[in-house]
């Protein structure tokens, strides 16, 4: 039925692999606060673990999750990692993961006034 639609198309297994591998990721409140973070800018371990309310250690193998699976990049200075979200990619996708969350927020809230 649906391949008679016209333009249809299915992504391949690799892409449904990664984008999976993606969200899955990201289930994690620590890693959308890194996240966040890194699309207001560069920043450091310490700085992020600030932010975040976590540990340096826990934050560092936060990143490193990250980084493996190309959500986020690192720049070396010296001793010390600066990171930044990969791309745009990313920013969209954790802008509409935020927005789809505000607006269920929103609903739920709405219900439980009526």
């Amino acid at each position: 039925m649906h391949t008679s639609l016209p333009d249809f198309d299915m992504p391949n297994e690799e892409q449904v692999h990664l984008a999976a591998e993606s969200f899955r990721l990201l289930s994690d409140p620590t890693r959308i606060k890194i996240l966040w973070a890194l699309l207001q800018g560069e920043s450091s371990v310490a700085c992020l673990a600030e932010l975040a309310d976590a540990a340096p250690a826990a934050v560092s193998q936060h990143l490193a999750k990250l980084r493996l699976a190309g959500l986020v990049k690192g720049r070396r200075e010296g001793t010390f990692v600066y990171y930044s979200a990969a791309d745009e990619h990313v920013r969209r996708l954790l802008t509409e993961g935020l927005y789809h969350a505000d607006h269920l927020d929103r609903d739920e809230s709405g219900r439980a006034s009526a």
